[in-house]
């Protein structure tokens, strides 16, 4: 019989972490909700004492999700741990996750304390986390930088408090596979409550040096039972292990005898409606989800799929929601296709809101031959800009070789017409200049990405800006078939976003 691996997903906390990734509370009850119908056994919701915002999608997503554990981040801090429990009150399974530091960089450097006083701060925490909830979750921050038989004595004296599962992350991701193996191995043989069952092992490797996945099924191999990870792998700095990837080498490799409870089948609509709703383009070679991930173009390779599938792929795409039979989405689809389409994807929408993506859909579609996924979930997230103070009326550019570029521009500004004009280098630059004309504030474009989310020259462009005023960054974004009107669309989102 299979081992039981429990799935915990950080997307909406760790993923979210991502600059310019923010989600708010009705996007992160999407999400949740899209988790549940994956298979997730843990949604960990958020940070609740980090902001009112993260405290009010704890409460909702709590509401919102029946079946899974809904866990909440916190420090091994009282207060923490308060507000915590108090966001988790509607929670029909809850789990508290608190933790420390425990490798002497951060014991010395970070807590100015020492290795006694920080065991009895972790059990302090478990304890009065218990106080709440029966299962708790304690996570030795930087363990993968943690000596062994140091962290061992942590890892006994949380469980003895009353912990359920025990985290060991490699924050940093600096372990290389076989010593991060051969850590949770350690610890499987030096603590009696492990061994006893009190208590899981758990891993949360980071990808830093590429190898958190690795890391993480190496965990697995050596008896950690609970893996934390995030759709598309995103996170902090280099990200965290990928959902996908951890579930898809489960089912490829049978012989490693575990199994998980995700529905592979709806990893890429997961995918998809993250990708989408955090404005973050997945890579074309992302392993499982990326849009070359069952793609050849090697003639060596077309010559072998086309005899037997399986001398180039060793997964099915359906078994990862990928159907090369879908329906193709054309000018003379209806709204029946499109609703279809985007149920496929993740996104529910009717009413009023199908009916504006739908007129929006058609527009696009006149200027393509066929409109692709990213591109309707672009237009289904469209309608989140309409209570936009400021929205693009118009923008009209003249530029080519050895003429100056000139735009002019319109803007409503909460329901009153302003126009300007400007020359700039190049069409950007002029169409940005004449917005600035209007918006007469001192900005800073700090930084500017074009990405292309398909192949063909109709595609949609997406362009993601970061600007800086009055200290603080913001971050926009833009996506339209001209990628001048979506730089402008992004630098708007941007001003959009400024604090009053």
């Amino acid at each position: 019989m299979s081992d039981r691996l429990f799935i915990f997903d950080t997307t909406l906390r760790d993923g979210e972490q991502v600059p310019g990734c923010q989600l708010n509370t009705v996007e992160k009850i999407q999400v949740a909700r899209q988790l549940e119908a994956l298979g997730v056994d843990i949604i960990e919701a958020g940070f609740p004492v980090s902001s009112p915002g993260d405290f009010n999608s704890v409460i909702e997503i709590s509401k919102a999700v029946t079946w899974p554990t809904i866990c909440a981040l916190t420090r091994a801090v009282q207060k923490d741990i308060d507000v915590a429990a108090e966001a988790l009150q509607y929670a029909k399974h809850k789990r508290i996750h608190t933790g420390i530091g425990t490798s002497d960089s951060h014991i010395r450097y970070k807590f100015n304390s020492n290795r006694e006083e920080i065991i009895e701060r972790a059990v302090a925490a478990v304890k009065y986390a218990k106080k709440y909830v029966e299962d708790v979750e304690f996570y030795a921050e930087d363990a993968g930088r943690t000596e062994n038989e140091y962290l061992a004595r942590v890892v006994d004296a949380v469980v003895k408090a009353g912990a359920t599962v025990v985290n060991i992350p490699d924050t940093t991701g600096y372990c290389l596979p076989q010593e991060f193996g051969a850590k949770i191995k350690y610890l499987m043989e030096h603590v009696d409550g492990l061994s006893a069952g009190k208590a899981i092992l758990s891993t949360h490797c980071h990808n830093d040096l590429g190898m958190a996945t690795a890391n993480t099924i190496a965990g697995i191999m050596n008896g950690a039972r609970q893996a934390e990870v995030t759709i598309n792998g995103i996170g902090e700095r280099a990200g965290n292990t990928s959902l996908e990837e951890v579930a898809m080498i489960l089912k490829c490799h049978k012989g490693i005898g575990i199994d998980t409870n995700i529905n592979t089948q709806k990893i890429y609509p997961t995918s998809r409606l993250v990708s989408s709703l955090m404005n973050m383009p997945v890579q074309p070679n992302k392993a499982i989800v990326g849009r070359n991930a069952f793609a050849h173009s090697s003639g060596i390779h077309q010559d072998g799929v086309l005899k037997n599938v399986q001398t180039y792929e060793i997964m099915n795409p359906k078994d990862v929601g990928i159907d090369d039979n879908a329906i193709v989405l054309t000018a003379r689809s209806g709204r029946a296709a499109l609703k279809h389409r985007l149920n496929v994807l993740g996104v529910e929408i009717d009413g009023e809101r199908l009916d504006a993506t739908y007129q929006e859909f058609l527009k696009l579609a006149d200027k393509k031959k066929e409109v692709n996924d990213d591109d309707i979930l672009m237009l289904a997230g469209a309608d989140r800009a309409a209570a936009h103070a400021v929205k693009l009326d118009y923008l009209q550019v003249t530029t080519g070789m050895g003429v100056k570029s000139v735009a002019c521009i319109g803007l409503d500004i909460a329901g009153e017409k302003f126009e300007a004009s400007a020359s700039g280098n190049g069409p950007v630059d002029a169409a940005i200049r004449a917005l600035k004309n209007i918006i007469k504030r001192q900005m800073v474009l700090k930084e500017f990405t074009i990405q292309a989310i398909s192949k063909g020259s109709d595609d949609v462009g997406k362009v993601h800006m970061q600007v800086e005023y009055d200290d603080h960054l913001y971050y926009g974004f833009g996506a339209n078939t001209d990628i001048v009107t979506a730089s402008v669309e992004a630098y708007i989102d941007c001003i959009n976003k400024f604090k009053k």
